[in-house]
């Protein structure tokens, strides 16, 4: 109940806590962020025996410009719900490490009620909590880091208006069934053993490595990892003596982690393709465009019908895309801006 009651606190207090959090409107729509999850898919998950109030868990990769959502069906794992393509994202491959770098974060974040914001300028919002405990410890700075609508990108998610509003319905039903906090996995792409190759040069692959770590569990067992931080990195599913460690800088505390043999050998046939790949093929150490990314579902529209069209498709108030030619090849540039 109490959770139940913090998601229809009065508007006037969203829109104070809005304001703190970035990306407020000055236009009210109070029924924005009270909008049922469209039937359709809410029949797709009667039919995956899923219900509304079940957890999910979300997923974000940038070189695809995708964004997922996973939820837990009557076997207690995870099965995907559905896929959305990504209108913009920007800065590069790697993670957010400074406010002002333009980077939209890499790394598991927890997001919980109070961190989605009905009254984004973006129609609708929820933070990611960046910087996370880890990159607190690190010295990462930044703030109001979202998922929004829109096609607009200044280290945010921007996932256009139509997208945003089944993303945030389906969020929010998931907390008001129970679910604490979600989980948002964040990734820089899909993290399959081709693609390891193809970055293998790239200055963030010791970071990326960790993050597929987690990746891999999740691939595997269909559930969330438990995450904790030391050593200056993630660390997933570890049972540590004495509690969690308290500063994700000192030395990991001794710890057991539990082995599954389908994880193993998950793992060890990623690495034997690695090192197989690796004597061969061509290392990509950078992302394709200049600035961020646009799924190519988007970008076809970008190119076809310019900025202002796009804008007017993926935004009820036209906010522009940012940035249109960074995500077209050199030589085409965006029409219309």
């Amino acid at each position: 109940m109490k959770l139940l009651r913090r998601l229809a606190v009065p508007l006037t207090v969203l829109a104070f806590s809005a304001a703190l959090a970035g990306c407020v409107s000055s236009v009210l729509d109070a029924d924005r962020g009270i909008k049922p999850i469209p039937a359709k898919l809410v029949s797709q998950m009667t039919a995956r025996q899923m219900k509304p109030s079940d957890p999910i868990v979300v997923r974000v990769f940038k070189e695809e410009s995708e964004l997922e959502i996973w939820k837990r069906d009557r076997s207690g794992r995870y099965a995907l719900l559905k896929t959305y393509p990504m209108c913009r994202w920007s800065g590069q491959l790697g993670p957010k490490k400074r406010s002002g770098d333009r980077q939209a974060p890499e790394g598991f974040y927890q997001v919980s009620a109070n961190m989605l914001n009905p009254l984004s300028q973006y129609y609708l919002s929820f933070n990611l909590g960046f910087p996370n405990r880890l990159e607190s410890a690190l010295g990462y700075t930044g703030e109001a880091l979202m998922v929004h609508g829109a096609c607009s990108s200044s280290g945010c998610y921007a996932m256009t208006d139509d997208g945003v509003a089944e993303i945030y319905a389906i969020a929010r039903e998931a907390l008001r069934g129970g679910q604490t906090s979600f989980q948002v996995q964040a990734f820089p792409f899909r993290m399959t053993a081709q693609n390891m190759v193809r970055h293998r040069n790239d200055p963030n692959m010791a970071f990326w490595k960790n993050l597929k770590e987690g990746y891999d569990i999740f691939d595997v067992a269909r559930r969330q990892p438990k995450v904790s931080a030391c050593a200056r990195r993630y660390v997933f599913d570890a049972q540590f003596e004495g509690g969690e460690p308290s500063d994700p800088l000192a030395a990991c505390p001794p710890m057991t982690i539990a082995s599954d043999p389908a994880l193993i050998a998950k793992r060890e046939a990623d690495e034997r393709a690695i090192e197989a790949a690796s004597t061969g093929g061509t290392a990509m150490s950078m992302h394709a465009y200049a600035d961020g990314g646009m799924h190519p579902s988007f970008r076809a529209m970008l190119q076809q019908s310019g900025a202002k069209e796009l804008a007017k498709k993926t935004s009820r108030t036209r906010v522009p895309v940012s940035r249109p030619d960074a995500v077209l090849p050199a030589d085409q540039g965006a029409p219309g801006n």
